[in-house]
């Protein structure tokens, strides 16, 4: 009787608890503008095919002007060095990266947008 009663709690818990996104590239559906830009970094792969778009973490735009982008990004050589916000590793292939992220044209479908920069000490989070 005790596990029966167990294993109808388990029905009532939330989606996501009990390590389900053990990865946080691999989060669950996330509802729109839920997606907090300031907490994503490391190993990141940026994808440009509009059909895997669903299956990516968020959607980026690239901002061409710095005053107008939610997180100033460097891109780091090292995937150790990378550990904080707007410092990002490229990632050569999407399954060894740590976020995935579809790169759109369009601003309005953006989640965030990202600027790149050259200099290390100005990456970081605008918000």
């Amino acid at each position: 009787m005790l596990s029966f009663f167990l294993a109808f709690l388990l029905f009532f818990t939330p989606p996501g608890v009990g390590g389900v996104a053990s990865r946080p590239g691999l989060a669950l559906a996330h509802p729109a503008g839920s997606v907090e830009p300031c907490k994503i970094y490391g190993s990141i792969y940026l994808e440009n095919d509009p059909r895997r778009a669903n299956s990516c973490f968020a959607v980026v735009y690239l901002e061409p002007e710095q005053a107008f982008a939610d997180v100033i990004v460097f891109n780091e050589t090292n995937k150790l060095f990378a550990d904080k916000a707007g410092l990002w590793c490229p990632a050569e292939n999407r399954e060894f990266a740590d976020y995935t992220l579809y790169v759109t044209t369009d601003r309005s479908r953006a989640d965030f947008a990202i600027h790149y920069t050259k200099v290390r000490s100005f990456a970081g989070c605008k918000q």
